[in-house]
């Protein structure tokens, strides 16, 4: 009977065995063919500089995409691992099965869970497989642990645990911890800082060095003591363990490059199985443009001025070197606005466009010799006028083509797009990849020729860089993984980019507003630029050398005006710093110069009788007589315009009020016959005549007799209130 009993016994554990078997095999999920495979899946890759530095860190993926090597972690590090997670790692398969009989029986004694004994190969099996915790799972993992064993070494399962082991606020493995909490490499951790790494493991959030600070030293001294016992460390090093204190620094990476790398992954592909990115980024230089950009910001801090940008490209190749964007921002009543990517916020350029538009005169058939008109000049505005200046109020006559665009005169360059066109010249601009100025042109007028658009640093370093290469557009490049391969498009000939090169780096030629001896006159031949927006609200400075083409914007994000910043002396020093610091690191060289250039005498409009300069012309424009070539501007009206009305004023005696009539396209030797109302007012020789204001509704027509062709008559009508 016994016996009977004993074999139904015996025969009942055995199928109850055999269907924990089957369950358990039922149950178990295969693990991965390889562990090193797993850290490759990525849902955001980082992206790295030329040079393979760390540009970002995301945290995000399902594992840390980025391990070390074993033989990278230092050898203390993992030996405390060990002796506190799994001292007989290297002697069991999988499963401890002496800890896990032990640590039952504390339990049992404890009448509790207090111990469990889980070898370091079971907890990755936890990270792939996350379960429930419970007795079956835990009975899963034993299985599925002596199956990783099988197909991966001791070695590639303590490198994976290390790297992947999780810890607080996302972090994953041990490389991630140290630099969450005291931003350094292991290589640079002291005992303590081992020691926490290892205990954190335990409980990530609770042991939280930075959200509960104090809670871990129970468990770190506890630790401490174990080693002290077991012969890992000496009394001294436990007696430091426990009286020293823990140096807690944010993270940080080595490149400030984030609003780069915002606009990277914004242009990337996402479909990018990659879980790294290369980029053209220059971090060393990334970071001196972001020192040199926040010395000038704290230079200028009595002068209101909050933000500045930068961007360096190279511009042989079209590579993006560096990419600031700072905030300066004090804590004041104005939000931060640290988060905006100033190189990419649209803001009005003031004068920077000029080079654009006179080299779309050049290739309409002026020349840096043509004589445009430096004197006072109205313009409609609805029934309005409005009258232009030069930043310093001064007129200079007539004045070459050179000298109106290495002065930045504003008159000149009005009477430039209106031989051009305003349509023609939006055009153009979009051409050299600037893009924002998506209105038509009649919302922009005349002022296009000062910025009165808005365009983005982005765009404008791209158009000069069309200027820097030889008249060739190409989209800026960020992507260090492809090479170069961006399409190119010609929009000035290899001659037109030479002369507007080299008027934006002759000194004389800016001589008339600027000097001679400004921070604009560099060591190295650089074309150099600056620009300043209505009330002091944008300043910028651009340019390029033999390589290299970086534009500096200062300002406000917000819309505030500065206190008389202009491009010349805050993004001017920028510019001459950032350049200085690139021109140390190569060969220098002057800037091309087109050999198809025709240099010819011609004189000197403000020298002296006599006097001759020379100057370049693309080959079919150059005079023959060594006298400049004046071009024409529209015929027609200047003022008053259709539709004018004025105002007598009270203060003023009736005789003293009086209007000029301007009429284009009279030379001063012509005659101009000028007929109000139906009556002739007389005769002129030139386009001017000076009328005595009277109230009414009039009829202005002019007669231009040309010496040279038929007459020309236009006609408008205005108002006089009385």
């Amino acid at each position: 009977m016994v016996r009977r009993f004993l074999c139904v016994f015996m025969l009942v554990g055995i199928l109850g065995a055999g269907g924990l078997v089957l369950k358990t095999c039922h149950d178990m999920i295969p693990m991965p063919a390889s562990l090193a495979g797993l850290s490759r899946e990525v849902k955001k890759p980082r992206l790295v500089d030329r040079f393979g530095n760390v540009l970002t860190v995301t945290y995000t993926n399902p594992w840390n995409p980025s391990p070390l090597s074993l033989h990278d972690m230092p050898e203390r590090l993992r030996q405390l691992f060990i002796f506190s997670e799994d001292r007989r790692f290297f002697d069991h398969h999988g499963v401890d099965w002496m800890a896990r009989m032990h640590a039952v029986w504390q339990n049992i004694r404890a009448l509790g869970a207090v111990r469990g004994a889980s070898t370091v190969t079971e907890q990755v099996v936890r990270m792939i497989h996350p379960r429930k915790r419970t007795v079956w799972s835990r009975w899963l993992e034993g299985f599925e642990a002596l199956a990783l064993e099988q197909t991966d070494t001791k070695q590639a399962i303590l490198e994976f645990y290390l790297n992947q082991v999780p810890y607080a606020a996302n972090r994953r493995g041990i490389a991630q911890a140290a630099s969450f909490y005291f931003n350094r490499s292991l290589a640079t951790l002291n005992l303590k800082e081992m020691m926490a790494l290892v205990v954190l493991v335990r409980a990530p959030s609770y042991y939280d060095l930075r959200s509960n600070p104090g809670t871990i030293k129970p468990a770190l001294n506890r630790f401490a003591d174990a080693l002290f016992r077991e012969d890992q460390i000496s009394g001294g090093e436990m007696s430091r363990v426990k009286e020293s204190n823990f140096y807690l620094e944010k993270p940080s990476l080595a490149i400030d490059a984030g609003h780069f790398a915002r606009f990277v992954f914004s242009s990337a592909d996402r479909s990018s199985p990659l879980k790294e990115i290369g980029t053209t980024l220059d971090g060393p230089l990334q970071n001196q443009a972001k020192k040199i950009m926040e010395a000038g910001l704290v230079d200028l801090r009595n002068k209101h001025v909050t933000n500045g940008a930068c961007l360096v490209v190279d511009h042989r190749t079209g590579e993006i070197l560096a990419w600031v964007s700072v905030d300066n921002n004090d804590g004041g009543n104005n939000a931060s606005t640290s988060r905006i990517n100033a190189v990419l916020v649209p803001r009005q350029p003031g004068s920077s466009l000029k080079p654009f538009l006179y080299a779309l005169a050049l290739s309409r058939g002026w020349t840096a010799a043509t004589l445009i008109d430096d004197t006072p000049l109205t313009n409609p505005v609805g029934r309005g006028l409005h009258t232009y200046h030069n930043y310093s109020r001064r007129y200079y006559g007539q004045v070459t083509l050179r000298q109106a665009l290495g002065n930045s005169l504003n008159i000149p360059a009005v009477r430039a797009i209106r031989f051009t066109g305003v349509e023609t010249f939006l055009a153009t601009l979009e051409r050299v990849g600037i893009t924002s100025l998506d209105q038509h042109p009649d919302f922009y007028g005349d002022g296009l020729a000062l910025g009165n658009g808005e365009i983005t640093l982005y765009e404008l370093v791209g158009a000069y860089n069309t200027l820097a290469n030889r008249g060739v557009f190409s989209k800026l490049s960020w992507d260090g993984n492809a090479p170069f391969l961006a399409e190119k498009k010609r929009v000035f000939s290899p001659e037109i980019a030479s002369i507007i090169a080299s008027i934006l780096s002759d000194p004389e030629a800016r001589a008339l507003e600027f000097g001679r001896g400004t921070l604009l006159n560099f060591p190295v031949q650089t074309a150099v630029k600056t620009g300043t927006s209505s009330d002091y609200r944008d300043a910028w400075a651009v340019g390029f050398n033999h390589a290299y083409t970086i534009g500096a914007w200062m300002g406000n994000l917000d819309g505030r005006p500065m206190d008389g910043v202009t491009g010349s002396t805050g993004p001017g020093m920028v510019l001459r710093s950032l350049f200085s610091r690139l021109n140390e690191a190569g060969e220098t060289s002057p800037l091309f110069l087109s050999p198809r250039l025709v240099k010819r005498a011609v004189h000197a409009p403000q020298g002296k009788a006599g006097t001759r300069i020379e100057e370049w012309f693309v080959p079919g424009t150059e005079p023959d007589d060594e006298v400049y070539m004046e071009k024409k501007e529209r015929v027609g009206f200047l003022k008053p315009v259709n539709g004018l009305e004025m105002a007598m004023d009270p203060r003023i005696p009736d005789p003293d009020e009086v209007f000029e009539f301007v009429i284009l396209g009279a030379n001063p030797s012509e005659g101009v016959e000028w007929v109000l109302d139906g009556k002739s007012l007389g005769n002129t020789r030139g386009g001017r005549f000076l009328w005595q204001l009277q109230p009414g509704d009039h009829v202005l027509s002019a007669t231009i007799h040309k010496n040279d062709g038929p007459a020309i008559r236009d006609r408008v009508t205005f108002k006089v209130k009385g």
